[in-house]
């Protein structure tokens, strides 16, 4: 399978081994959703969306096969897609992205969709290079990208297609911390514990207040807080 669900304990684990670039198609958008609704069913309280190959967590949609696909297949990818997203997001649990390779285009739609952004160092880049095929993201990069970093730096980065290095992503606030690639996978894993050993009402009170609230007007915002 291309994509897997494994849990220990309160820690969930979703991998994207896909190699060598954990490209997607509908197959694969399908065992990732299946794999968050197996997230979602247990006890989990954290889960940590990691790749399983070295170079790449992913290069997004697989662009000659969803070019010369069919319409109607590509169009599902995408409901599956946006659907096991929007799931994420109201969930409890905490989805947090281990990026230690190349996320490009969808592959970071993938990271985005996820609460948190923790990153290895590396010399591997992150973007949204869409433009520069004629195409745009389709996966909810401009939404996302925009409530996370603002419009005028999402604005740069998705008109001009422009890749990133992991320590000006960071700067950005695209990822929230970058771990010596050495101690990135222990590092990682103890920050989830962290979490997952954390007050869960309270942590997925806050969640549901940032998510939904965000959609709101303030009022109605503080209304949700309170």
């Amino acid at each position: 399978m291309a994509v897997t669900f494994t849990n220990e304990g309160p820690l969930g684990f979703i991998t994207l081994d896909h190699p060598p670039a954990n490209s997607y198609d509908l197959a694969f958008m399908t065992e990732f959703s299946t794999a968050v609704d197996e997230a979602l069913a247990g006890a989990t309280r954290v889960v940590v969306v990691q790749s399983a190959n070295p170079k790449f967590f992913s290069a997004g949609a697989d662009i000659k096969r969803f070019l010369e696909g069919d319409v109607d297949a590509n169009m599902e990818m995408i409901r599956v897609s946006q659907a096991a997203f929007r799931r994420m997001a109201a969930a409890p649990q905490v989805f947090v992205a281990f990026v230690a390779g190349h996320a490009l285009g969808g592959g970071l739609e993938i990271a985005l969709a996820c609460d948190i952004r923790l990153a290895a160092t590396g010399g591997y880049k992150l973007g949204l290079p869409e433009v520069t095929l004629g195409l745009l993201p389709g996966n909810g990069g401009t939404q996302r990208l925009t409530r996370l970093i603002g419009p005028s730096r999402a604005l740069e980065l998705l008109l001009t297609g422009r890749t990133y290095e992991v320590e000006e992503a960071r700067e950005m606030g695209l990822v929230a911390h970058v771990y010596d690639a050495d101690d990135a996978q222990s590092g990682v894993r103890e920050y989830a514990e962290r979490l997952a050993t954390g007050p869960g009402l309270a942590i997925a009170a806050i969640k549901r207040c940032v998510h939904e609230g965000g959609e709101l007007a303030l009022a109605n915002g503080l209304a949700l807080e309170a």
